[in-house]
C-alpha cells in the first residue's frame, strides 16, 4: 500500500521530483543531496532489527500532514515558488508513510523520515548575506596581518589588486552541506539533546569562520606572490581538501564528547509496541486510501481550474516619453540588460535630460500571467543577470515601494538599479510581497498581469547615479499608472 501511494504521487507531482534531482545533478551546491537517499536507506536498516517488532497499523491521522504538503505544494505552485512545491511533495510522501505505517513505526523512524527534507534544495537566499559577512571577516584578518585593505560592499582592494567575495566564496555550499552532516552526527553520536545542539552548532559556525579565513589566505598569498597564483592555488585547495579540512576540525571537537556506543540500538522495537497508540481510529484501508487519493488530487484539480483564467495586454507597447528627457541612444559603459525569461514585451531605452545632461536607463518587462518558468520574480530574474558579468555589491536606500541595489561589472563599472514591481494593484519593490501577490490572484481570481519597471544609471565623473534615478523618476510620475497602461489595465 505504502509502494503504491508513495509511485502515486511521484508520478502525479513528477515535474517537481524530477526538478529536484536535476539540481541535485547540476548544481554543485546540491551535489550532496544524492548522498541523502542512500543515507535514509542505511539509517533505516539501521533500525531494522527493532522495527520488524512493531506491527503497522494505519492511521487516519496521518492524512493531516498530508493535507498540509499537499495545501503547501497549491501554494507554491500559485505564487510560482518551487521550493515550497518541493516541499509540499516530500511532506505529501512523508504524510503517507505516517498514515500507512500508523505512529508506533513513525516514532521509530522519525529522525530519517525528517531527515529526508534535506533532499530539497534550500538555502541560495542566505548568499549576500554570506558574501558580505565573509568580506567583512576578510577585513579583520586583513588588519591583523597589517595589510592595507579597502572595502566596497563585496568588493576588497588592497595594494596588489581588487578582489569579490563572488557567490561561489560565500561558503554556502559547505554551510549547506555541514548543515546535512552535522544533523546526521548529531543523530548517530550523541544521545543527549545538549550535546547534539552543541554539535549542530559548531557544524555550522566552524565552516563560516573556515570560510573567511580561506577568502583572507587567498588575498594573503596574492599580497605576497600573484593574482595567478592565488587563484590556482585557491581553486586546488578549495575543491579538494578545503572540506575534508573543516569536517576533521568538526569531527575532532565532538569525537571526545560522543556518548552513543558504537553497538548501541538506535531505537527499542520492545518498549514501542508497548506503547499505546495516539488517537487510535478503526477504519476500513479503503476509507483511507480514498482520503488520501482525494487530497493529494485536490491542488492539481483546483490549479487547472486556475490555469483556464485568461488575461489580455496589448500586443505591441513603446517607452513612454518623460517630460524634460529625450531618448538617446542606449551605449552603457559596460553591457547590462536585465533578465526577464518568458515576458511578453521586454523595452530597454536611455533617457538624457535636456538641461542638466544626466543620463538614466528605462527597463520594463510584462507577463500576462505567470507560470513555471515564467516568473516576474525568482533567481537569475530581475536586475542581476547571473550569466553576466555584473555582480551584486549591497542594497541601497530605495524609493517607497521600490528596491534599489548596487551593481559592478569589470572596470569597474558601478550601476545603481530600482525595481519596481507591479501586481494585482499593488506596487512593490519586494520580491516576498510579489509572491504573495501572485498567490493572492491565482487562488482568488483577479487581474493576472504583471509589470516590472527598472530604473538604472551609471556612475560617471559627471554625474552621481542615484541624482539621474531620482530625477527620472520625479519627471516620470507615478509608477503604478505607467504600469497599468503598459499592462493595458488603464
Amino acid at each position: 500500500m505504502l509502494a503504491v501511494a508513495s509511485l502515486a504521487i511521484l508520478g502525479l507531482f513528477w515535474r517537481d521530483g524530477w526538478q529536484m534531482v536535476i539540481t541535485w545533478w547540476d548544481i554543485s551546491t546540491y551535489n550532496h543531496c544524492l548522498l541523502i537517499l542512500p543515507i535514509l536507506y542505511w539509517l533505516i536498516h539501521q533500525r531494522r532489527d527493532e522495527l520488524v517488532k512493531i506491527t503497522p497499523q494505519i492511521w487516519i491521522w496521518g492524512l493531516a500532514w498530508v493535507g498540509v504538503g499537499s495545501f503547501g505544494w497549491l501554494l507554491g505552485d500559485a505564487a510560482g515558488v518551487s521550493l515550497a512545491r518541493q516541499l509540499g511533495l516530500l511532506i505529501m510522501l512523508q504524510g503517507a508513510v505516517i498514515t500507512i505505517l500508523g505512529p508506533t513505526v513513525t516514532r521509530g523512524i522519525i529522525f530519517p523520515l525528517f531527515y529526508s527534507f534535506f533532499l530539497v534544495p534550500f538555502g541560495e537566499e542566505f548568499v549576500p548575506l554570506l558574501q558580505t559577512l565573509t568580506a567583512k571577516m576578510s577585513m579583520v584578518f586583513l588588519g591583523w596581518a597589517d595589510i592595507p585593505a579597502f572595502i566596497d560592499g563585496i568588493f576588497i582592494s588592497t595594494p596588489t589588486g581588487y578582489f569579490e567575495v563572488a557567490e561561489a566564496c560565500s561558503g554556502i555550499k559547505f554551510l549547506i552541506a555541514m548543515f546535512a552532516y552535522g544533523a546526521l552526527v548529531s543523530n548517530v553520536c550523541f544521545k543527549s539533546w545538549k550535546r547534539r545542539l552543541l554539535f549542530m552548532a559548531a557544524a555550522l559556525i566552524v565552516p563560516v569562520i573556515a570560510n573567511g579565513i580561506r577568502a583572507f589566505g587567498t588575498i594573503y598569498i596574492a599580497h605576497h606572490t600573484s593574482i595567478d597564483f592565488a587563484t590556482g592555488f585557491d581553486h586546488i585547495f578549495y575543491g579538494w581538501f578545503f572540506f575534508a579540512f573543516v569536517l576533521i576540525i568538526v569531527m575532532a571537537i565532538g569525537w571526545p564528547f560522543f556518548d552513543r556506543k558504537i553497538d548501541d540500538e538506535m531505537i527499542d522495537g520492545d518498549r514501542l509496541a508497548t506503547v499505546p497508540e495516539i488517537g487510535s481510529v478503526r477504519i476500513d484501508s479503503k476509507y483511507v486510501l480514498a482520503g488520501l487519493s482525494t487530497i493529494i488530487l485536490a491542488p492539481l484539480l483546483w490549479t487547472s481550474l486556475l490555469a483556464a483564467q485568461t488575461s489580455t495586454i496589448p500586443d505591441q507597447i513603446s517607452l513612454p516619453d518623460v517630460p524634460g528627457w529625450e531618448h538617446v541612444e542606449y551605449q552603457p559603459l559596460h553591457d547590462w540588460e536585465p533578465r526577464f525569461d518568458g515576458a511578453n514585451h521586454k523595452l530597454l531605452g536611455r533617457y538624457r535630460n535636456q538641461d542638466s545632461g544626466l543620463v538614466a536607463d528605462l527597463s520594463i518587462a510584462i507577463y500576462d500571467r505567470q507560470e513555471d518558468g515564467r516568473e516576474i520574480v525568482g533567481y537569475g530574474q530581475g536586475a542581476l543577470d547571473p550569466n553576466s558579468e555584473w555582480a551584486w555589491n549591497r542594497n541601497l536606500s530605495a524609493p517607497e515601494n521600490g528596491k534599489a541595489i548596487e551593481l559592478i561589472a569589470p572596470g569597474p563599472v558601478v550601476r545603481d538599479v530600482v525595481s519596481f514591481y507591479r501586481i494585482g494593484g499593488k506596487l512593490t519593490g519586494s520580491g516576498s510581497i510579489v509572491k504573495l501577490e501572485t498567490l493572492k490572484t491565482k487562488l482568488l481570481g483577479g487581474d493576472q498581469q504583471a509589470v516590472a519597471v527598472l530604473v538604472s544609471s551609471e556612475q560617471t565623473l559627471e554625474q552621481s547615479p542615484r541624482a539621474a534615478i531620482d530625477a527620472f523618476l520625479k519627471n516620470l510620475g507615478p509608477i503604478d499608472k505607467l504600469a497599468d497602461e503598459m499592462a493595458g489595465l488603464r
